[in-house]
This record gives structure tokens, C-alpha cells and sequence, in this order.
């Protein structure tokens, strides 16, 4: 799938697309790279802990020593630490288990 230019400018609706779509503006598909990250090193902000659900964090917890749980976390560079931004149920879970890395992707976010 290419996606056309028109004048030299990309049609706002086409940005919409490419953005929500995670594709350059050629339309090929862009992919994050995976980080192994300590643990330690990862901020989980108040908002986050406050969407932990035991329930959840039991069969998160289940599904990696079943090694069936294998998506990575999403964080931001924060001052001299990662700030989480998904996978707080991953995350806690990885904790409890007793693990000190974690697969995540760096991602480029802006700071609410």
C-alpha cells in the first residue's frame, strides 16, 4: 500500500491514517524494537497502580510461568529512569515472580 503525496503535502486524513495505522508514509509497516529492562529501573506512576486488578495480576502471573504471556511492556524515558505506560499487570506480575528484566518497547511519549 503507498500512499500518495499531493503537492508535496500529505493530506491530513492520510496523516490520521498513517499514525493510527503504525506506517511510514510509503506504507510499509513500522516496527518497534524490544529493550530487555531492569525492573528496577521502571516508574510505575500512581494512575497505574491504581489499575491493578489481583484477579488480573493472578492470570498474568499464570500465563508467564505457562510462557504463553510474552508481550512487551510499554515505557518512556523519564529522568534517569523508565516510566511505564502499559503493562502494569506484566510488569507486577514479572515482580512477583521474582524476575529482574522485562521485555518493552522505548517509546517517544510526551509527558502529560
Amino acid at each position: 500500500m503507498k500512499i500518495s503525496k499531493s503537492s508535496g503535502k500529505l493530506f491530513p486524513i492520510k496523516k490520521m491514517l498513517i499514525k493510527l495505522l503504525g506506517i511510514d508514509r510509503f506504507g510499509r509497516k513500522k516496527v518497534l524494537k524490544v529493550h530487555t529492562l531492569n525492573i528496577d529501573e521502571i516508574y510505575v506512576p500512581a494512575g497505574r497502580r491504581k489499575e491493578l486488578d489481583p484477579e488480573k495480576l493472578k492470570l498474568t502471573a499464570d500465563k508467564i510461568m505457562e510462557e504463553t504471556e510474552q508481550n512487551p511492556i510499554s515505557v518512556r524515558q523519564g529522568k534517569g529512569r523508565y516510566v511505564l505506560l502499559r503493562g502494569v499487570h506484566r510488569l507486577e506480575a514479572r515482580k512477583a515472580l521474582g524476575e529482574t528484566t522485562i521485555k518493552g518497547h522505548i517509546l517517544q511519549a510526551k509527558q502529560r
